[in-house]
Parts: structure tokens; C-alpha cells; sequence
């Protein structure tokens, strides 16, 4: 950019009568669609704009204005509103030259200024790296989208216009923007319902990834036998035939394969590309809903349907507003024909989506549309947002809902919820309502009584079971699907975890403090409070958490404590020898050590980790040694008399080396009422072997059972705990 200043860029801007180049006047005519007295704003924009970025040029050398030129042109094709194309013009003004929001809206309009911030990026803020700004980047598009979601078709054209233009970048670079338009851009745009966005989007990334295998098979898609497209013309001229004569009015088109789409279907069905190619497509366009179903009938009478293969997106929409009926008929040559049926609203919300309600205005309140679906969908996503930890998680979140295949199950009042492929009762549960998912503890599908983690069907009808004493189990993470419920499970946990460091925090900084014959209750409120300003602690819990979680030494924090509130006193403590009890489930700051596993009743003490809170480990364990090195890191603790729960303890049995002895083993283990965990043979000869069984137990009383019982078996020779 030139040194001209922000003050002076709107005065710069050339004259309305300046002669534009050809770029500006291919745009204007595309652009024709709207209303006369619009389109010398569209100009104005432009003057404004190239003057902005006067001096700049793109790695190609073209100067830089005619990208967003290109990407106010890619929104004309889809016949968005002016204020979108002036914002496209505009785009990266805010970001890259002195052109400020106040100067964009006072000579264009607030809703253009918005929608320019909305797209602008944080690249001018400071991130540890640049995954970070990007996922930052896209939490804020995220919020601008939510506000307006011609944010996202700006962004979306943007980006198509950059991976046309991706050849000016350096290797490494294409395939970095490659990935990162497969992983989000694509799906956004198939999320919202763009697909003819979305495969452009997917197949040029393809190109930029694997230009070989592109070209290879955009050779063999070039030079398809005459056979073959002759087949096309016959089964085309065929079931138009039979839909004139039925009186069904139609438009009918074949549909064609995109590279990304053949290699996609190549790797996920193992097929080759014969295989691939060896299946006709059709799309028929009718008038209306019902003349859809009856030109179903008039293509099932032209070619047998295949069992199973027919889909109703009419009456059940995606979850992206698409709607269609699918089925897949048995062609005369022995290949498989697709064909889709649909109205022309249909077919023009599901190539532009959501961009569609600003072509054609049909039904945009109606529940099915897609931009109410698409709001819908963002509002969701705000609301996980605001539980997420970082940018990073919530941006992991979102590509986990991005590309749904979806199944469709029903409330008991049926009510028709849309969930991802594999979701489980538990997903049904958090879609319901975030508390419901919370106090799940089991489910009924179709009036069975079924556990949490059972994957869903389409059809089925669920009814989630709830207690108010039930919370959300770390377990859960491993089989849920859906981001929202995710997202929920995490921000619960973390509740849970931060109140047990608390307490546990509060009783550790208590000891210390009682070594230095004071405690918390006895420390003046108003200096305990300057305390928490001074090192950045919102509140005290905050100070107790970093304690327990070993980002502040008991001991340390307390001399820092005693010296900020200059207190000194005599008094000897009655209770600095009394060490901190625990009962085993305070979540996220006490973890017991593989090395040694302490159970109930075992004699143990606590090594404090920064970050990761009291590891226990056994006293007679052969690491404790090692520790005694760092007595500041020691934490006196012992087994709260409430203790509960299983635990983990390993096993070393010699055994007879015979037929069955590893069934009268886990026998006895079984009959103990203990869990085997994994069971792994370290020596094996002929006539002996050493097997290792992990189980769980509640004690040592309850191991010493286990023990007690493994003896009696005659084929075991010795058992000892490791």
C-alpha cells in the first residue's frame, strides 16, 4: 500500500465518469439484476476500493482490486443484494489498507460497514501460532454470521476466488489452504446448502493436493466411450418419454461427476473407476410437491427400483434445508441409475442454499427453508461456543458437526430430530436439552430399555431416563458424536473438576498455613483480598484450584500469603501433623501412580506436579525414594474414612501351564466380585507360566479376598500383588 493515510483515500477515489476496466465491466454486467438506481454505488465502491489499495498487487502481479472484483462476482452469479456485492468490493480494506469501518459506513451504510468487519480477519492480534488466529479468526466470522449470514457468503466467495487463483502460492502453501478449505470452507458451504459452492470448493482443493490424480482422472472423465454417452442420451430420451405421456411437466438433466467426487467414492467404496463411472444420474425438475411423488411412479414403471435404495428428503428435510427424492432404478444395460426428483425451489435451494432466499423469495419463514435451518444451526453453534475452552476446541467441535450423514429419530411426542451418523441416545439426549443430557442415565428406544452409549437408526422413537443426582462421566466422551453434547460434557466436567480442586486446594494451603501457625479463616479479609488482586485471581477459588492443581506449592503460597498480610503470631499449631485426607474421586487433582496403584488401606503419601495436581503413591513404592529428594513437593495424605469406589491393582500368579487354567483364574477373579481389566502372560514354558491380571477392587480387604480365592485354585502356584 502507498503511504496515502485513511483521511485521504475517499478523496483519491477516481471521478464517477472515470473510464473502468473491462474486470469492472463484466462485473456490471453481471451484476444487472438489480434495481438501475443501485448500480452506480457498485462503481463507487470500486473507485473507493482501488484507491484503497493503490500500490498493493497479488503474487500473480495483477493489482490487487481485481480480487475483490472477483469475489463481488462470484456473489453476483448467486444474485446476492448490493450491499453484499460493495461489502465483497470492500472486503479487505479494514484489514490491509487505512480505510476505516466509520469511513466504510458513512459512505456506504452501517449494514455494509458490518458485514466488511465481519469478514475481516485478526491476523493484526498476537497468537502463539497461526493455527491458533486461524480457529480465532473463525469464532469471530462465526459471531458475525450469526448477526448476518451474508457475512459467510462473502467469506465463502472469497475463498473460492483465492483456490481459483491458487497457482500463484508456493507448494507448501496450496496445500495448507487446500486442507484447510477440505476441512471447513467445503463443509460450511454444504452445511448451508451450497453445493454447487461446495463442489467447486472440494474439487479444486483436490487439484491443488493431488494435481496428478486429478489430471488422470479428468482425462478418463474427458474420454468416456461414445458407447457410454449414447447409453446417457437413450435412458434420458426414455424416462422423459414416459413423463410427457403421464402429463408430468419437466425439466430433466444428467448429472456429472466431479474428479473429487470419483476419487472420494473410489477410496471409501474400494471400487475402481469403471466401477464408479458405470452408474447413470439423472435429476427430473417438476412443478410441485406432489407431482414429485408422481413422477416417482412414473420412473418406477419405467425401470425396476433397487430394494432398499429409496429416500424421502421431501417430507424429512437435511439438515441443510436440501430436499429431493432419491432412489436408485435398475437401468437396461445392468447399471444402476440415480435419479433425484424435486421442484424447481428445491432445485435452486439445494445448488445455493441459503444464497437462494436473496434469487427467489418462497417461504423464508417456513421451518424447512434453508436459511431459517442455517440460523438455526449457528445459533447452536454460539451457544457451544461459550463453553468452549479455546478457539482451537471449539473450532475441533465444529468439523465434528460439519458433515453429517444424518439418521432421524423421533421424541415420544413426535417431534422428527436430525442427528450425525453414529450419534447415540446420549447425543439424542443433549439435543433435547443440555440438562437433559447432564441428568441421563439411560434410554428407551422404541420402548426398550437401552444403555447411553446405543447408536442411533433412522425411525426410531427414544425417551431418555434422568436423575437429578446424575452427572456427566468422562467415559462419555468417548462415544458421543455431536459437538453440542461435547462441548456440554466438557464445560460440566471442568465444573466438577474446579470444585474438587477447590476443596482440595483449601485444605492443602490450610495445612501450610497451619505450619506457619495461621489459616485462611484467620487471615484479614481485606488483605487476603488486595492478595488476589495483586497476583490476577478473580477469587479466592482460583488461588485454592492453581494450588491443587501444583501451580502454586501449599508452602510457597502461604509464605506469599503470611508476607503480604504481615502477620506474625506465636501460637504453636495442634494441627500442622495432621495430614490431608482423601476419598479417591476428586476429579482432575488426584491421580494414582501406574507405577505402584495404591488402593484403599494402603499406606500412601502425595507428590505434588504442576499442572496435574497430587499424584498418591504406595509409601513402600520403590519411586518413593526418588521423591524423598524434593521434600517441598510432599504431601502428607491418608485415606478418608468415606472412601468408595474401585480401584485398580495388578496381580502376578504362577500357574500350571495346562488346558483351562486361564478360565479358573478369571473364575475366581469373577466370583470375588472384582473386574479384570486385561489379563497379559509375561513367562510361558511347558510346564509353567507368569500371567499379569489388572482388576479392580475396592481395598486391600477386597484384594486380599481375591488373593484368598485365587490359592484355592489347584492350578495356581503363587499369587502376589505388583
Amino acid at each position: 500500500m502507498t503511504s496515502a493515510s485513511s483521511a485521504n483515500v475517499l478523496h483519491a477515489a477516481p471521478s464517477a465518469d472515470s473510464i473502468a476496466p473491462d474486470y469492472v465491466l463484466q462485473f456490471e454486467a453481471n451484476a444487472a439484476y438489480l434495481p438501475p438506481e443501485q448500480l452506480p454505488l457498485l462503481r463507487r465502491a470500486w473507485e473507493v476500493g482501488a484507491a484503497a489499495h493503490r500500490g498493493q498487487t497479488r503474487k500473480s502481479g495483477e493489482p490487487y482490486i481485481t480480487h475483490p472484483v472477483a469475489v463481488a462476482g462470484v456473489l453476483a452469479d448467486l444474485k446476492m443484494d448490493a450491499e453484499t456485492l460493495i461489502a465483497a468490493i470492500l472486503h479487505d480494506t479494514i484489514e490491509d489498507t487505512p480505510l476505516t469501518r466509520a469511513e466504510i459506513a458513512a459512505e456506504f451504510g452501517e449494514p455494509v460497514a458490518e458485514l466488511v468487519d465481519g469478514v475481516t480477519k485478526l491476523d493484526k492480534l498476537k497468537f502463539r501460532d497461526r493455527k491458533e488466529a486461524a480457529a480465532e479468526s473463525f469464532r469471530k466470522m462465526l459471531l458475525a454470521m450469526s448477526r448476518d449470514l451474508r457475512v459467510i457468503m462473502i467469506k465463502l466467495a472469497d475463498r473460492l476466488h483465492n483456490m481459483r487463483t491458487l497457482g500463484a502460492q508456493s507448494a507448501e502453501a496450496r496445500g495448507r489452504i487446500a486442507r484447510e478449505t477440505l476441512d471447513i470452507y467445503a463443509p460450511i458451504a454444504q452445511r448451508l446448502g451450497m453445493s454447487l459452492v461446495k463442489s467447486e470448493l472440494q474439487d479444486l482443493s483436490f487439484r491443488a493436493m493431488y494435481p496428478w490424480r486429478h489430471a488422470i482422472i479428468q482425462k478418463h472423465i474427458r474420454s468416456q466411450p461414445v458407447m457410454r454417452r449414447e447409453s446417457m442420451a437413450q435412458i434420458e430420451a426414455q424416462i422423459s418419454q414416459k413423463l410427457t405421456r403421464d402429463g408430468i411437466a419437466h425439466r430433466l438433466v444428467s448429472r456429472v461427476k466431479t474428479p473429487w467426487s470419483i476419487y472420494t467414492k473410489m477410496r471409501s467404496e474400494g471400487k475402481s473407476f469403471d466401477q464408479v463411472m458405470d452408474v447413470f444420474g439423472f435429476r427430473v425438475v417438476v412443478e410441485s410437491v406432489p407431482a414429485c411423488y408422481l413422477a416417482l411412479g412414473t420412473a418406477h414403471s419405467q425401470y425396476k427400483p433397487l430394494d432398499g435404495r429409496f429416500r424421502d428428503f421431501v417430507a424429512i428435510p437435511k439438515a441443510n434445508g436440501y430436499q429431493s427424492l432419491h432412489t436408485v432404478l435398475f437401468g437396461p444395460y445392468g447399471s444402476p441409475i440415480e435419479v433425484q426428483i424435486r421442484t424447481e425451489e428445491m432445485d435452486l435451494v439445494a445448488e445455493r442454499g441459503i444464497a437462494a432466499h436473496w434469487t427467489y423469495k418462497f417461504g423464508s419463514d417456513s421451518p424447512n427453508s434453508a436459511q431459517s435451518r442455517a440460523q438455526t444451526w449457528i445459533s447452536e453453534l454460539i451457544e457451544n461456543q461459550r463453553s468452549a475452552g479455546s478457539s482451537l476446541e471449539f473450532l475441533d467441535n465444529v468439523k465434528v458437526d460439519l458433515f453429517p450423514d444424518e439418521v432421524y429419530v423421533f421424541t415420544p411426542k413426535g417431534k422428527i430430530l436430525s442427528l450425525p451418523r453414529n450419534s447415540t441416545a446420549l447425543d439424542f439426549a443433549y439435543a433435547v436439552h443440555t440438562d437433559v443430557g447432564n441428568q441421563a442415565v439411560a434410554s428407551r428406544v422404541d420402548r426398550k430399555l437401552s444403555p447411553l452409549r446405543t447408536k442411533l437408526t433412522s425411525g426410531q422413537t427414544l425417551e431418555i431416563i434422568t436423575a437429578k443426582s446424575a452427572m456427566p462421566k468422562p467415559q462419555w466422551l468417548e462415544f458421543v458424536v455431536t459437538s453440542k453434547a461435547r462441548t456440554a460434557i466438557r464445560h460440566q466436567l471442568k465444573q466438577l473438576e474446579h470444585e474438587d480442586a477447590v476443596q482440595l486446594g483449601h485444605r492443602m494451603l490450610d495445612r501450610a498455613l497451619e505450619d506457619l501457625n495461621s489459616s485462611l479463616e484467620r487471615l484479614p479479609t481485606q488483605r487476603l483480598e488486595a492478595f488476589l488482586i495483586e497476583h490476577k485471581y478473580p477469587r479466592l477459588e482460583a488461588l485454592l484450584a492453581d494450588v491443587a492443581l501444583g501451580n502454586w506449592m501449599p508452602a510457597q503460597a502461604a509464605k506469599a500469603l503470611m508476607a503480604f498480610a504481615e502477620l506474625r503470631s506465636g501460637a504453636a499449631s495442634k494441627h500442622s501433623h495432621e495430614k490431608i485426607l482423601i476419598t479417591g474421586h476428586e476429579r482432575g487433582v488426584i491421580s494414582f501412580a501406574n507405577c505402584c496403584l495404591p488402593i484403599p488401606g494402603d499406606d500412601i503419601m502425595g507428590f505434588h506436579t504442576a499442572g496435574k495436581g497430587v499424584v498418591v503413591h504406595r509409601l513402600d513404592c520403590p519411586n518413593v525414594a526418588e521423591f524423598r529428594k524434593s521434600p517441598d513437593r510432599w504431601i502428607p495424605i491418608d485415606w478418608d474414612s468415606q472412601v468408595t469406589g474401585d480401584y485398580d491393582a495388578a496381580l502376578l500368579i504362577d500357574v500350571e501351564n495346562r488346558t483351562g487354567v486361564l478360565a479358573q483364574v478369571a473364575a475366581a477373579i469373577a466370583q470375588s466380585q472384582s473386574n479384570i481389566e486385561r489379563v497379559e502372560y509375561l513367562e510361558r514354558d511347558i510346564n509353567a507360566a507368569v500371567m499379569r491380571f489388572s482388576i479392580q477392587v475396592r481395598d486391600r480387604t477386597h484384594l486380599a479376598e481375591v488373593m484368598r480365592r485365587l490359592r484355592r485354585v489347584s492350578s495356581v502356584l503363587a499369587v502376589r500383588r505388583q
